[in-house]
């Protein structure tokens, strides 16, 4: 009898990268298909050139770096983060934006620091903080919901607007923006920014079409939808629970408690969870397995880290939603928080 001799771990999970990746694009398809119904179809040709460049850029990183191509697509990893950050980005922001960003996630965020397993912060986050900040004006041209814009584009449009910035009428992306009434829509949390900045209260803020029952119109839903796949990849055990909680809790514990003391200012913890990309950050994007916290204490950590951040931008900082650059900020803290929290070894003392 022969035994098969292996070193440690000797604890795997059954499922290969390349089936949990599938899982997490399966989980991924509510929301995307809520995001589609609510803003159009230009979210899908923004997946498709995102996933088109993620995949030229693995194959080109692995010839560069003598390694099958053809084996580095098969784990599915480029694809996830092409899809995450399509889904990040304005549906109509032009076809060079998410190319540019893919580009970025790929070639210096994955492959410069090694490859799958090496980079040290979230490649689709990385992506998107880089075009935020070079072309702020292209990243923040969101529509409003399809039910108060003056403007619905067919997929012909739609394409043609994200190639050329202007749809075959001659309509400007900003022009597009245009509510019913004329006035320039903006996102629920660029409102709720720009409202109380200009003295508003949440209260008169709440009134405007932009919003619905619990926050955002439109967004609302698009995070249940997000919400629910997370729910799946929970179930499935592709992600565990723990940076979500962690990530929920570090953001709506200090957002209930700011309302508490000043209702008219500080936006409830409901509104914070189903606006911009709660959802998709909370299940998709913080639990990254590479650039996240290794054991479960760390985990829950790393998440409180991120929600609190979250909060704090949110609440004074200069964007209004702000889960990429908390992600960021948390994956500089995954050596220290690894560190003090990884269990002791078995014989090795405290």
């Amino acid at each position: 009898m022969s035994f098969r001799i292996a070193s440690s771990p000797h604890g795997h999970n059954q499922r290969s990268t390349s089936e949990m990746m599938r899982w997490v694009c399966y989980a991924l398809v509510p929301g995307v298909l809520l995001h589609s119904y609510f803003f159009g179809s230009g979210i899908w040709f923004q997946i498709l050139l995102a996933v088109v460049t993620a995949i030229a850029a693995e194959m080109a990183c692995t010839v560069a770096r003598e390694r099958p191509a053809f084996s580095a697509l098969r784990d599915n990893t480029a694809i996830v983060t092409a899809v995450l950050l399509a889904i990040s980005i304005p549906s109509l922001a032009p076809w060079w934006i998410i190319v540019i960003g893919t580009l970025f996630a790929i070639v210096v965020v994955k492959h410069v620091y090694g490859g799958m397993g090496q980079n040290l912060f979230n490649p689709a986050m990385a992506g998107y903080v880089l075009l935020l900040v070079s072309f702020p004006v292209q990243m923040t041209n969101w529509l409003p919901v399809s039910a108060i814009s003056e403007h619905s584009l067919n997929l012909w449009q739609t394409l043609h607007t994200i190639l050329f910035e202007y749809t075959p009428a001659g309509y400007s992306v900003e022009q597009l923006r245009s509510g019913i009434d004329g006035v320039t829509m903006a996102t629920p949390l660029d409102s709720i920014k720009t409202g109380l900045t200009q003295g508003y209260t949440l209260t008169e803020i709440y009134q405007r079409p932009e919003f619905s029952y619990f926050a955002g119109a439109g967004w609302q839903w698009i995070n249940l939808g997000f919400f629910v796949g997370g729910l799946l990849l929970i179930q499935q055990r592709i992600i565990s629970w723990h940076i979500p909680l962690g990530f929920l809790g570090g953001l709506c514990i200090p957002a209930f408690i700011a309302h508490i003391f000043a209702p008219d200012l500080m936006p409830g913890p409901i509104v914070h969870a189903l606006s911009g990309a709660t959802m998709l950050g909370a299940f998709f994007i913080a639990t990254d397995p590479v650039s996240a916290a290794t054991s479960n204490r760390g985990r829950v950590i790393f998440g409180l880290l991120i929600g609190f951040i979250i909060f704090v931008i949110r609440s004074w900082g200069g964007y209004p939603d702000a889960v990429a650059f908390a992600v960021l900020l948390a994956n500089m803290c995954v050596p220290l928080i690894d560190r003090y929290t990884r269990p002791v070894v078995y014989g090795h003392g405290d």
